[in-house]
């Protein structure tokens, strides 16, 4: 490994068909293996956009855990790694986990986040559908690069990027379905930015777009600098990762090793 992975983040339309989006897994995995991506990373809710009368749950009835292993047969068939926002069942019959999966170029499942934060704010109510995981992300093992998954409204709280930091994360994906609205593309791309900033690795925020959705997927390296971005449309946004450049900017900004943990 040369210290190098090349991510690939499709800024795609929301679906409510999850055969649909397997096909455009597919169409976009082509595209990624084309551009020389290792990692291809899809939004939050890819498995299926719920709305109303079609609840999360709804998708977890009609093809559950099923859409995640035919995620991997299309990332083994590509031999590229993959990242992806769905549903999962939970102990309530009513609520689902809205889940991020991480999977190896062979298919194998790498990780399992449950969103932690469920946005409950600006007259949406996402507790009302799903249920909140209880369980901080792990980080992953990419060729060589380790890796941290959050999802849409995690991006709002420091302390789950600044955990992955403490995990030794290098970079950190955000899959999301950040809505459009006043100031909403302003927050999305400052906050990627500061935790990118403030934890020194980079930070790929991959969003739906659509008539609810802002789009502007990006990629920060560990000193804020946006390497790699899209507009509102649909794309596919391509970034190398280096560990080089976040040793080289730990070296020179310190701020993790410059903790006050007798204080904190």
């Amino acid at each position: 490994m040369d210290g190098t992975l090349t991510v690939a983040l499709a800024q795609v339309e929301g679906s409510t068909d999850p055969e649909r989006n397997l096909e455009t897994a597919h169409r976009y995995a082509e595209v990624a293996v084309q551009r020389g991506a290792h990692l291809l990373v899809f939004p939050e809710m890819f498995m299926g956009l719920p709305g109303s009368g079609r609840p999360p749950m709804h998708f977890v009835r009609q093809i559950g855990a099923e859409f995640f292993t035919q995620l991997g047969a299309v990332a083994k068939a590509w031999g590229i790694a993959m990242a992806a926002g769905g549903w999962e069942a939970s102990p309530d019959p009513q609520l689902a986990y809205n889940t991020a999966v991480v999977l190896s170029p062979h298919g194998e499942r790498l990780t399992t986040y449950r969103k932690l934060h469920l946005f409950d704010a600006l007259n949406v109510r996402e507790s009302d559908t799903m249920r909140p995981g209880d369980s901080p992300p792990s980080v992953v093992s990419i060729r060589g690069l380790r890796v941290g998954v959050t999802v849409c409204y995690d991006l709002r709280f420091p302390e789950i990027f600044r955990y992955l930091a403490d995990q030794e994360a290098e970079l950190v994906l955000v899959l999301s379905a950040w809505y459009q609205g006043s100031f909403k593309e302003d927050h999305w791309l400052t906050l990627l930015r500061a935790r990118a900033i403030e934890n020194t690795f980079y930070v790929a925020g991959c969003n739906l777009i659509g008539s609810a959705f802002c789009g502007r997927s990006s990629v920060f390296d560990p000193f804020g600098v946006c390497v790699a971005s899209a507009a509102e449309g649909e794309d596919c946004v391509v970034a190398n990762i280096s560990i080089t450049r976040v040793q080289s900017v730990r070296k020179k900004l310190p701020c993790l090793e410059n903790r006050r943990r007798d204080v904190w």
